[in-house]
């Protein structure tokens, strides 16, 4: 990371350039193809929770041990769930996305959206230093 003295704003058109970059739109779908199905499964697995709550009270009564009944373990399972998500995701980031992010941030640090013609037309960066 460059010295904050050193260091110059991105102009409009370098983070326009990082957005359409083909390494953007990777990481984009990496993150989607995660997101995207794991909310839908943890929003049916809390909505069935809710509903069986609702409309199973027989069912959720069910004692399993004790005093401990379906709906307590069920209730449970849904903070075990957050807990298990948190860590896939974790996981997949590691993984899948910031490398890609990593590398792109080096990228626009060192302003190379704007030398590689992209951002500002003409392949310079002049007229664009700013403390």
């Amino acid at each position: 990371m460059s010295d904050p003295e050193e260091r110059r704003l991105l102009t409009p058109e370098e983070y326009r350039a990082a957005q359409d970059s083909p390494e953007f739109l990777e990481l984009k779908r990496r993150f989607r193809r995660f997101a995207f199905p794991m909310t839908v499964a943890f929003f049916t697995w809390y909505l069935l929770y809710v509903l069986l709550s609702t409309y199973a009270s027989d069912f959720m009564s069910t004692r399993v041990f004790g005093n401990v009944n379906l709906g307590l373990l069920l209730g449970l399972a849904q903070f075990v769930t957050t807990f298990a998500i948190t860590h896939l995701y974790v996981a997949h980031a590691n993984r899948q996305t910031d490398p890609i992010a990593d590398e792109m941030r080096g990228r626009l640090e060192a302003h190379e959206f704007a030398r590689d013609g992209r951002a500002t037309g003409t392949g310079g960066t002049e007229g664009a230093s700013r403390a």
